[in-house]
């Protein structure tokens, strides 16, 4: 075959004439992501993630072929923007509450939402119910996660050459159906490589589909050695040198599981307390503010009035704040209850359940309770919010760099694996 020479990003490459950009990128050296591309398969191009410029246009990188003298752009800072920007689309129109997946930690949507930095999106989530179909043999569909990249369209068939899964539906409400009566036909090989090719949780198989513990996933060590970089963190400006720095801390719809971990430093706490004051927070049982705060650390989201009275609170005292763990940041697993209206959630939790008490089924309502939001909010839905950092819970080094990223001189980073969203 020819060798041709084309240039990405004004560096000269070498591939053979009519190859696939991105087999001739990685050939050279670069990394073009995607969520759609298999080798095997003819381009389809569905996921979008691979968006490159050819000479000048906007394409998906996957349908293009290299030839002589061509000029591609992959990795300008608008280039990589648009495509973190397309990821935080498919985070927020699906429902992908990570802690609860079964495919975390080998989920290739999510290892990409780590590789491109992605701590919180730029847009709103839809919170849309969908179905999870359980019908079928041996394969369970779960379109909550569905990203519609067609690869189980294209590359699972039946031995007499049928097509197992198929588009259904038209614009939204497209969906990624599956024919009973071909699944039926598969080997429980075939199920569960229609499974390992699905890049999110959507495609499981009934009996093999269980988590697996960390360290045993595809992605929890990838990039191992590799840091991420804290420095666009911009220093809180203070004064006042002669005091510790005052810490606040509160916990909202969360679990308290990122309070627990702030304490996972192990000894490293008392170095902390050497530079910092923790003031109101669970920790210490101080209640109210006497004082203003450097930072405040929130957990968890809003689902009640009380919540949003304490968001303000400390949005008032404190002068940064941060969203800490999932929940803080877009609502997390409390937040599913978000694509069931709330009177159905009330009627199936006091009217319908079984209670110890007969003929006890009543909805609380008093004045001294909170009453109960229509929906769970992220924080920065409320108020503004400087920060965010990603987990369930993150990881103590996580948190404490960031802090001290934000309030004392120097720069620290954290490492790859430990950025995670489970």
């Amino acid at each position: 075959m020819e060798n041709v020479t084309f240039k990405i990003d004004g560096r000269d490459c070498i591939a053979e004439k009519g190859q696939n950009l991105i087999e001739a990128a990685k050939q050279n050296g670069i990394f073009i992501p995607t969520l759609c591309h298999f080798k095997h398969l003819n381009p389809i191009g569905s996921c979008r993630v691979c968006t490159v410029k050819s000479n000048g246009r906007s394409m998906a990188g996957c349908t293009l072929t290299v030839d002589e003298n061509m000029d591609f752009e992959v990795n300008t800072p608008e280039l990589l923007d648009t495509r973190k920007a397309i990821l935080e689309m498919m985070f927020v129109e699906g429902n992908h509450f990570c802690p609860s997946c079964e495919k975390s930690g080998d989920c290739q949507m999510q290892n990409l939402g780590y590789e491109t930095g992605i701590s919180h999106t730029r847009f709103p989530h839809l919170f849309v119910d969908r179905r999870v179909d359980a019908r079928p043999e041996r394969i369970v569909i779960n379109q909550n996660r569905c990203i519609k990249c067609k690869r189980c369209i294209e590359d699972i068939s039946t031995a007499d050459g049928y097509k197992v899964f198929n588009l259904t539906n038209r614009g939204n409400d497209t969906i990624v159906s599956i024919d009973y009566e071909q699944e039926a036909k598969l080997s429980e090989s075939e199920a569960e490589y229609a499974m390992h090719i699905c890049p999110t949780g959507s495609i499981l198989v009934k009996g093999k589909s269980f988590s697996k513990p960390f360290g045993n996933r595809q992605f929890d060590y990838i990039n191992e050695g590799k840091n991420v970089s804290l420095i666009d963190l911009k220093k809180n400006k203070t004064t006042n040198v002669n005091r510790k720095m005052r810490v606040a801390t509160t916990s909202l719809a969360g679990c308290f599981g990122c309070h627990m971990s702030l304490l996972d430093v192990d000894l490293g706490i008392l170095d902390l307390l050497e530079v910092i004051e923790i003031h109101k927070s669970p920790l210490t049982d101080i209640k109210q503010f006497t004082e203003r705060c450097d930072i405040g650390l929130i957990e968890g989201g809003c689902c009640n009035t009380d919540n949003i009275e304490v968001l303000r609170e400390f949005r008032k005292n404190c002068d940064i704040l941060v969203s800490v763990g999932e929940c803080a940041i877009w609502g997390g697993l409390p937040a599913i209850r978000n694509t069931i209206p709330l009177e159905e959630c009330l009627r199936e939790s006091y009217l319908d359940s079984m209670t110890s008490e007969e003929g006890e089924t009543i909805i609380p309502n008093h004045e001294d309770i909170p009453k109960i939001l229509n929906k769970v909010y992220s924080n920065h839905e409320v108020v503004k919010i400087d920060y965010h950092i990603p987990g369930c819970p993150p990881n103590a080094n996580h948190i404490w760099n960031v802090v001290k990223n934000l309030l004392f001189e120097g720069e620290h980073a954290i490492e790859f694996p430990e950025f995670k969203y489970d």
